[in-house]
Parts: C-alpha cells; sequence; structure tokens
C-alpha cells in the first residue's frame, strides 16, 4: 500500500512538472526553454549570469529566437526581443498586457488608489495631470530652478579643484533638481532632508522579494511601510497649506505638487493627501534613478573620448557660451551632440534592464525573423530594452558608444522600437522630456564650468541594483574653469 502511494505521489508531482514546465502549453505558444535540473534549473539560470539575467535572455534569444518562455514555480514568463517582437507589448493597452497585474507590489509604496492600484478612469486622471505637470511650459519654468540648485551644489560640495565620485554627485544633484521641481519651494527648503531620508528607506524597501511577497515581514519592508506613513504625514502639513491658498498664489506656483492638489477627478472629488502623497513618491521613483544614471553615464562617455569631449564643449560655446552664461530651456533645444549623448547612454545602459506585463488574452505575435506564435493568457510578459539596446541587426557597431548614430543621414534609431530606453508605444515614459530637461541642463552647466578627467578605471554596469547605474566609485579629477561669458 505504501508502494502504491509513493508511486501515486511521484507519478503526480512528474505530472505536475510537465504541466508547469510548459509541455503542455498550446501547440502555436513560443518555445520552451527549460535549463538545468528540473524546478529550480531556470530560476538558477535566469539569475545566476554575470550579467543577472541578460546573459539567460541573449542566451536563449540566440538559440531559439525573439519569442520563447521559461516556467517559475507557478508563473509561465515570455520574453520578447527584437522591435517586431516587442511590438505588441508596447502598442498594447492594459486590457491585453497590463502593467498594474505585474507592478501592484508596488502600491506598498506608492499606496491605494495611485498608479496600478488605481481604477482605469482614476489612473487616466492622474496620468493627464502628470503630463501636464510635465508639458514644455512647465519645463521653461524648471530650468532656472535645476540650474539654482546645480550652481549651489558645486560651490559648496566641489569648489575650485579636487576629485569626486561623479555617481554620488549625479544622484544627490538629481533629488535636489527634483525635489526643487516636483515638490516645489517650501518642501524643498523647509523638509528636503527629511523627505530624503524617508525616501532612502522607501527605496530600499523595494527588493526582488517584494515582487513576490510584497508583505512579507522583513526589515526592509518594515522600514519602507514605515517610511510612507511618515511621508504620508509629512506632506500632509504641506497639502493642507496648498489648499488654503488663494487662486492668485495657487497659480504661481509652477512645482507638480500644486497640479496634484488642484486635480479633480472626473466624479468631482479631489485626490486625497494620500493618493497626493503616492503621486509624489511615485514621480521620485520613477526619475532619481533613472536621471542619476543616465547623467552618470553619459558623462563618463564624454570623457572617455577626448575627441568627443572637446566637440561636446564647442557645441557648448556655440549654444550658451561660457561658463558665466546664462542658459534657458531653449537652448537645449539646440544641443543635439549632447542629446545625442544621452539618447546613447540610455540605448547601452537603460537604467530598467527588464519591462514586465501581464497577458491578459491570447496575443498573436511575429518575431523579427518571421516566426509566428501566439503568447498564451496568464503569462509575464517582458521586454528587455538592455538586450535589444546591443542588437546588431538594428545598429552599428553595437558595444560602442556613437552619439552620431542618431545623427541625419544616419537615423539608426527610426526603426520603431529599437531604442526603448524610455520604453515605447501608449505606455512610454511620460517623464522623458523632464528628464532630458534635468540631465541636459546639468551637464551644459558643468562641462562649460569644469574641466574633468577620469582617474578610476572606466566602470563595468552594476547589475545587482535594481537600476543598473556604475559599478564601484566612478572618480573624476576635476578644475573649476575661469568665469568668462
Amino acid at each position: 500500500m505504501v508502494l502504491v502511494i509513493a508511486c501515486a505521489l511521484l507519478l503526480l508531482t512528474v505530472f505536475l512538472w510537465v504541466v508547469m514546465s510548459g509541455k503542455l502549453r498550446p501547440g502555436k505558444a513560443p518555445p520552451h526553454v527549460s535549463e538545468g535540473p528540473p524546478i529550480v534549473g531556470n530560476l538558477i539560470g535566469f539569475g545566476g549570469g554575470k550579467r543577472g539575467p541578460l546573459d539567460f535572455i541573449e542566451r536563449n534569444f540566440h538559440v531559439h529566437g525573439g519569442a520563447y518562455s521559461m516556467q517559475v514555480a507557478h508563473k509561465t514568463l515570455t520574453f520578447l526581443v527584437g522591435p517586431k517582437a516587442s511590438a505588441p507589448f508596447f502598442q498594447n493597452r492594459d486590457d491585453v498586457f497590463s502593467q498594474p497585474e505585474v507592478y501592484g507590489f508596488m502600491t506598498q509604496v506608492f499606496g491605494k488608489g495611485v498608479v496600478y492600484d488605481a481604477t482605469p478612469p482614476k489612473r487616466k486622471a492622474q496620468n493627464v495631470n502628470m503630463s501636464r505637470g510635465l508639458r514644455a511650459d512647465r519645463l521653461k519654468s524648471y530650468v532656472p530652478k535645476i540650474l539654482r540648485e546645480t550652481e549651489a551644489y558645486f560651490a559648496e560640495k566641489w569648489g575650485e579643484s579636487g576629485t569626486a565620485d561623479l555617481l554620488v554627485t549625479l544622484s544627490e544633484l538629481t533629488i535636489l533638481t527634483a525635489s526643487r521641481c516636483l515638490h516645489g519651494d517650501d518642501v524643498r527648503e523647509n523638509l528636503f532632508a527629511q523627505v530624503s531620508e524617508i525616501y532612502h528607506d522607501l527605496d530600499k524597501g523595494i527588493t526582488p522579494l517584494s515582487f513576490f511577497w510584497p508583505t512579507a515581514p522583513v526589515e526592509g519592508h518594515r522600514k519602507r511601510d514605515a517610511a510612507r506613513l511618515k511621508m504620508v504625514e509629512l506632506f500632509g502639513d504641506v497639502i493642507k497649506a496648498r489648499r488654503r491658498q488663494t487662486p492668485e498664489q495657487a497659480a504661481a506656483r509652477t512645482d507638480i505638487l500644486q497640479v496634484f492638489v488642484d486635480m479633480v477627478y472626473k466624479d468631482g472629488t479631489k485626490a486625497t493627501d494620500d493618493e497626493i502623497t503616492g503621486l509624489l513618491i511615485a514621480l521620485l521613483f520613477a526619475g532619481q534613478h533613472t536621471s542619476s544614471v543616465t547623467s552618470t553615464w553619459t558623462q563618463l562617455y564624454i570623457l572617455a573620448d577626448d575627441k568627443l569631449a572637446a566637440r561636446v564643449r564647442a557645441e557648448q560655446a556655440d549654444v550658451v557660451g561660457g561658463a558665466a552664461a546664462p542658459l534657458v530651456f531653449d537652448d537645449l533645444n539646440k544641443m543635439a551632440l549632447l542629446h545625442n549623448c544621452m539618447k546613447e547612454a540610455l540605448r547601452m545602459h537603460p537604467p530598467l534592464i527588464m519591462l514586465m506585463r501581464k497577458a491578459m488574452r491570447a496575443v498573436p505575435i511575429e518575431t523579427d525573423a518571421g516566426a509566428r506564435y501566439v503568447i498564451p493568457k496568464g503569462d509575464v510578459v517582458f521586454a528587455a530594452p538592455a538586450i535589444q539596446g546591443r542588437l546588431a541587426t538594428c545598429w552599428t557597431a553595437p558595444d560602442a558608444f556613437d552619439p552620431d548614430r542618431y545623427a541625419p543621414g544616419r537615423e539608426e534609431h527610426a526603426m520603431p522600437f529599437a531604442h526603448i530606453g524610455f520604453g515605447g508605444g501608449i505606455h512610454q515614459c511620460m517623464g522623458q522630456q523632464f528628464g532630458y530637461c534635468q540631465v541636459k541642463t546639468i551637464l551644459s552647466w558643468l562641462n562649460r564650468n569644469y574641466d574633468m578627467e577620469i582617474v578610476s578605471e572606466f566602470p563595468e554596469p552594476d547589475y545587482t541594483a535594481m537600476v543598473v547605474g556604475p559599478k564601484g566609485k566612478p572618480m573624476v579629477r576635476y578644475v573649476r574653469k575661469a568665469a568668462a561669458a
């Protein structure tokens, strides 16, 4: 009897493994990957490479083509690699490829009723108002704010000459400028130290464990939850003061906090203090790491090539002038080379190496090689900007930093969904114009005011981080230029 039960359990285990390993998936589903020992092999292969999951994604792309799947526990993960293969990922709305289904774990940080936890009408209103706060007329008012923070920061932290960790420098400056533009002068000048400290605990409270078990009773999650409560309390007083303003005082404010305070949903209600705080947290999360690592990579690549550095300096002299010359918003649109340097940094080192959706119904796709599949309902679907940005089928010498690939006559980025550093399609990052404005303003001022050289090894990407920046300490030596206009 015991032997019969043991055999039955063994057969049941084998059957479940067959089902979960994808061997009983629909015939038109993408090919299924199975690496290493049963149950744990795919998980080991996925996370065990030098470049984290990128080694797994690239290895199987070369074997299986632009669409393939693997099983991890009860989840089927499907990867789409290549502009044509990933096009449906970016073109479809949440009723086809859903963001809330896979990013719901961020509700612990953003809060209830915000972004991925919001109902479709409420989320639409939140996105519309975010867009209002990031449109061109607002960006024009942000440039003086960014310059003010930049000048004050380097006067205090760098001075005339010395050495500095460029990543630390630009990370600190990014959150200062973001606070000034997004939160407003009252928060930046009175509450910034507290906001920065609380944000640190929120940021560290998101780990790979959070994706699978967002409420796991671990120290990072406890600090995260406590930090969110503190943030709501902190911003609550500011929001109440904003609500007591006269219409004229409110109209004079250009920060996004004021946009959220003024926001009215379709049903006539206003956002709660908790929702406004969640939206501000979401904006910080979206922009802080993206801008800090992108500005760092951009500047490092400029400094690593003497000819490119000379061209960037010449463009700055032509567009703006010397170190003391005033910079205005319209100047940023004339900095084609600096813009393309930033675009190239995003191609080579996108801050988010993978993007996720959940298939809410079966979706037909075609790979760049012409293979046709149907992604089954329920699959967690991935696009991989870090792989797509290095495809030899899309880019000339894809591992070389070459900002001229975007210039007239070449325009290698013209193929839809080849460059997805800011995502693409209907869910393309709405903050990308703010990101370009913020980074170009900072780097314009930095390259006009300092001569710099790299004094450490050129860094490798840190694939252990949730947002991939340079590993270690990218050190630069700097000397302040004369302040001639």
